[in-house]
């Protein structure tokens, strides 16, 4: 069984695949969390992870029961950025900007924790073995779709 330890950087490696296998479908001007990508739907997937259906339909339920709550808190981080965009536009008091920026990111926060969470009670469903080929099919679809002057490496990317 795996430490727990251990499983929190399986869900950070989780949580960064999912995030770049979606990230690249996004517009770059998107600024909220990215969708999730239905990776447990996907026939390359699940074929390459054996998954089971059993697993697919837990995995969905994960999903299907977060899925209000991070559309709902990717709309409010998206009203709280518009706002703040038009504050930065009129030239708003810098203590007054602040405040909002606050708001900003503690929304950010909440949805990324949110979505966070949900990536590991997904990750939960996977043996051990699923997980490392996850990361290895993971890896080669991020080098098969990796568009040009793009860095592969995700570290990089920051």
């Amino acid at each position: 069984m795996a430490t727990r330890q251990g499983l929190c950087l399986l869900a950070v490696g989780f949580l960064l695949a999912t995030t770049q296998v979606i990230g690249q479908a996004q517009p770059a001007s998107q600024a909220g969390p990215p969708r999730p990508f239905p990776w447990w739907k996907s026939e390359p997937f699940k074929k390459e992870l054996g998954l089971t259906g059993d697993q697919s339909v837990r995995i969905d339920k994960i999903w299907e029961n977060t899925r209000l709550e991070l559309r709902q808190e990717g709309d409010t981080l998206s009203t709280l950025e518009a706002k703040l965009s038009r504050m930065i536009q009129a030239d708003a008091d810098e203590a007054v900007l602040t405040r909002q920026i606050d708001r900003v990111e503690t929304a950010r926060a909440a949805a990324n924790k949110t979505r966070s969470l949900m990536l590991v009670q997904m990750l939960k469903v996977l043996t051990p073995e699923q997980r490392t080929r996850f990361t290895a099919l993971h890896d080669r679809w991020q080098r098969e779709h990796a568009q040009p002057g793009q860095s592969s490496d995700p570290q990089r990317r920051q």
